[in-house]
């Protein structure tokens, strides 16, 4: 995995401030430069095809816990769907 894409994860999607979908975190994400947004969009895409990867790893990136694998899957497509496919709204993980 990516180490721009871990950082992504770590810095924006934690649990800090993984909560706060006020609409932010695609204008900040833009703001980087052409091969950081590629990294994050690659990583998105390669966790979104990586069967192994689930709630574990990414509690492990994070801090936030999911109840399941189909929870964080459509966690992450509602995600890459903002970030990258115009999608309106930020999408929230679950409460604790």
């Amino acid at each position: 995995m990516d180490k721009r894409f871990e950082g992504f994860l770590n810095t924006y999607l934690d649990s800090e401030q993984g909560y706060d979908t006020s609409g932010y975190l695609r204008r900040t994400l833009m703001s980087f430069n052409e091969s950081y947004v590629e990294a994050v969009r690659e990583g998105l895409q390669h966790v979104l095809q990586d069967e192994s990867f689930g709630p574990p790893e990414y509690e492990r990136l994070t801090n936030i816990e999911f109840p399941d694998t189909e929870s964080l899957r459509a966690y992450l497509q509602a995600l890459y769907a903002y970030l990258f496919e115009g999608a309106e709204r930020q999408p929230a993980p679950p409460e604790d």
